[in-house]
């Protein structure tokens, strides 16, 4: 009995049942490839949001400047619409029109009566007095 066990453990000892193909040097390749992908995604959206950041306080920057010229043409109309009256624009050639209005006279569909005295369509139409 003794023999046959040396034998197997000799036997077993040599001979590599389970061949995996290097399997613990393929997992390290893809865990160190997969770490490496994710430092890139990384900082690849560090930059973007460095990025966005700088653009937007240069936005800030120019929106300060172009509400500063607003306010100023807003204060240059003001002076300038006190300005306009009665004097500058005769002036300048305007003149005063005299109004008129278009009027047209009724068709004569809305009297109570038809031309022979009679209610239109047997429909009465009352004045309205407010």
């Amino acid at each position: 009995m003794k023999t046959i066990a040396i034998k197997m453990r000799n036997y077993t000892g040599n001979v590599n049942i389970v061949n995996n193909n290097n399997i613990e040097r393929r997992m390290l390749n893809t865990l160190l490839l997969s770490i490496g992908f994710l430092a890139f995604v990384y900082v690849l959206f560090l930059g973007n949001m460095v990025f966005n950041v700088v653009a937007r306080r240069t936005m800030e920057n120019d929106i300060r400047t172009l509400s500063k010229e607003v306010g100023d043409l807003e204060l240059t109309y003001l002076s300038m619409s006190d300005k306009v009256d009665l004097t500058l624009s005769h002036s300048l050639g305007f003149t005063e029109t005299k109004v008129k209005y278009a009027t047209r006279k009724s068709l004569g569909l809305l009297n109570n009566s038809s031309p022979t005295g009679e209610p239109v369509g047997g429909l009465k139409i009352t004045k309205n007095e407010i």
